[in-house]
């Protein structure tokens, strides 16, 4: 009596690639949140360098810079992610 892979019990869950596309939104969602709670504090951090100490606003962009590079970057990282994400089956 031989077996088939139609047999065989699959390796992976139904609902695993829920769960993985879910790992995804949430990535792409809490990195872009933090984005912008970065860039809303150095935001109000350098209006109120503008009004105390207006040589040195230059300074303080840096940090919305870096803000916004972290929102690209959990952007990237979500697409990767989505991409390594395969549908379960039978051959594995």
């Amino acid at each position: 009596m031989s077996t088939t892979v139609d047999d065989l019990p699959s390796l992976c869950p139904s609902w695993a690639v829920s769960v993985g596309y879910l790992g995804v939104a949430s990535a792409a969602i809490l990195s872009n949140f933090g984005s912008a709670w970065g860039t809303w504090k150095a935001g109000v951090s350098l209006v109120h360098t503008g009004i105390r100490h207006p040589s040195s606003v230059m300074k303080n962009v840096i940090p919305i810079v870096m803000a916004g590079g972290i929102g690209i970057y959990g952007l990237i990282f979500a697409v990767i992610l989505s991409e390594s994400i395969t549908t379960p089956n039978k051959d594995r």
